[in-house]
This record gives structure tokens, C-alpha cells and sequence, in this order.
């Protein structure tokens, strides 16, 4: 699940967080469901203006975690730099991608090669966990 906390995607650059770190959300929450550690995940990223990491990272697996959220929230942050600008880095969201997001939206999409729909940190996650 990934939800926007009332920012829109469409229409800003990958230096707002609305856009980068609801990438990055995605990013983590697949990597934990294909890490077999839960069924269903929501990532929440909360930002403060001028601090780089963020304020908040929750997660919430709706009783399906194999772990605690607190403990999947701790592995996250060892696994992913959740800096903007690593995000913006990590995601290649410099690139000109978002044209094709435009239609049929921005997750899910198995028709494109979009770098927040990639599960290769399992691995990584698993070992901080």
C-alpha cells in the first residue's frame, strides 16, 4: 500500500519527497513482502523541512509480519538510505520517466521499469533484520 499524505506525485520533481520518499515507500514495502517477512505492508516516511533523514519511519504489516513492525521500521533504516537526495540517487529519479506515469498510474506497473517496483534488497533486509 502506499499512500500520499496529501502531496500529489504528478507534477513536482523527485527533490519533494511527496514524489520521492512515496517512491521509496513502495520500494521498502515490496522488498518486505518479498522477503517473506509479511503478507501486506504499509511504509509511512514523515519528513521535517531542513533535516535529512526522516522524522518517522512506521510500518505497519496488519498482523501478517513475521517480526515486529518495530523491528521491520529499524531494518528499513539500515537497509535504505532514506535521505532525499540518496532516495533521488537509489531510484535514478533524475531520468526522464514520468511521462509514462502519467497514465495508469504510478505503482504496479509490471509494464515499465520503474525502480521502486524491484525487490532486490531482500537479501540485505533480511540480514538486518
Amino acid at each position: 500500500v502506499c499512500r500520499s499524505g496529501g502531496g500529489a506525485l504528478s507534477g513536482k520533481d523527485p527533490t519533494k519527497v511527496d514524489r520521492s520518499a512515496a517512491y521509496m515507500a513502495r520500494y521498502m514495502a515490496k522488498t518486505i513482502v518479498a522477503a517473506g517477512l509479511a503478507q501486506k505492508c504499509q511504509i509511512e516516511l514523515a519528513y521535517a523541512i531542513g533535516v535529512a533523514q526522516p522524522v518517522s519511519v512506521l510500518v505497519e504489516t496488519y498482523g501478517t509480519g513475521k517480526v515486529s513492525d518495530e523491528t521491520l521500521a529499524g531494518a528499513l533504516r539500515r537497509t535504505f538510505d532514506l535521505r532525499p537526495a540518496a532516495i533521488i540517487e537509489t531510484l535514478n529519479l533524475r531520468r526522464p520517466i514520468y511521462a509514462q506515469t502519467a497514465a495508469y498510474g504510478h505503482f504496479g506497473r509490471a509494464d515499465l521499469d520503474l525502480p521502486w517496483e524491484k525487490t532486490d534488497r531482500v537479501e540485505q533486509l533480511l540480514a538486518n533484520c
